[in-house]
């Protein structure tokens, strides 16, 4: 053999053995990568629905990576909105077809322009409580035993219906006899500070014992008749 034949044969060999340990090494990583799908976790059914349902949305969405947003034409305009108070949507009608004795109480304040709060609702409830029993709290048409406008100076007049009644009960408490009273329910007061306004008050002769006659336990609804209410 020659030294030019000798030289010839070791790039041979050398290039054998190279093509040899790449196709060793890649089956080597095919093996690793077979290996390494086969331990990785599995995605759960769930996860595999939620993965679709975004990718779903994703590809849905005319600007991919952006976020979506609904635009409007120019001319089309906003709906008005209405914030009715409790006040206004509370009419007569409306209270006289409830016909209850805290229907009555929210139609003096209304009449009188002050705030349908609760505890307005709560002085009127007890204060009727203490002129009429609660099962007959619209004897003659006079829950308050009202003088004004009842033809009974005394208080033991009557009104034609509740309607009436609860006008003239407003009105004699803006009379100025009882400027505690108004001021009071003006303010949207505690049900009891008002009811102390009504025990000082020089009408109540008797200040109801200064609020040893006056209940404050809970109030119940009870209906009058619908004639009392002039239907």
């Amino acid at each position: 053999m020659s030294r030019a034949q000798g030289t010839t044969a070791t790039p041979l060999r050398v290039a054998t053995r190279s093509r040899r340990s790449l196709a060793a090494a890649a089956v080597l990583s095919v093996i690793g990568l077979l290996a390494g799908l086969a331990l990785a976790p599995q995605p759960r059914a769930g996860e595999v629905l939620a993965f679709a349902a975004a990718d779903s949305s994703h590809a849905a969405s005319p600007h991919t990576g952006d976020a979506q947003s609904l635009s409007v034409a120019p001319d089309v305009a906003a709906p008005a909105i209405s914030h009715e108070s409790y006040a206004a949507t509370t009419g007569t009608q409306t209270l006289v077809a409830g016909g209850t004795n805290v229907d009555w109480a929210k139609l003096v304040l209304i009449e009188g322009g002050w705030p349908l709060t609760e505890e307005n609702v709560t002085f009127m409830m007890r204060w009727m409580r203490q002129e009429n029993g609660a099962d007959n709290w619209w004897n003659r048409n006079n829950p308050l035993n009202n003088g004004q406008g009842s033809g009974g100076g005394s208080g033991l007049g009557s009104y034609p219906t509740l309607i009436e009644a609860a006008y003239y009960a407003a009105e004699n408490l803006q009379s100025g006899r009882y400027p505690a009273v108004d001021a009071a329910l003006a303010r949207g007061d505690s049900a009891d500070a008002t009811a102390q306004a009504i025990w000082a008050s020089a009408w109540a002769s008797s200040h109801y014992g200064y609020g040893t006659h006056w209940s404050s336990r809970p109030y119940e609804a009870i209906e009058a008749p619908a004639s009392a209410w002039g239907r």
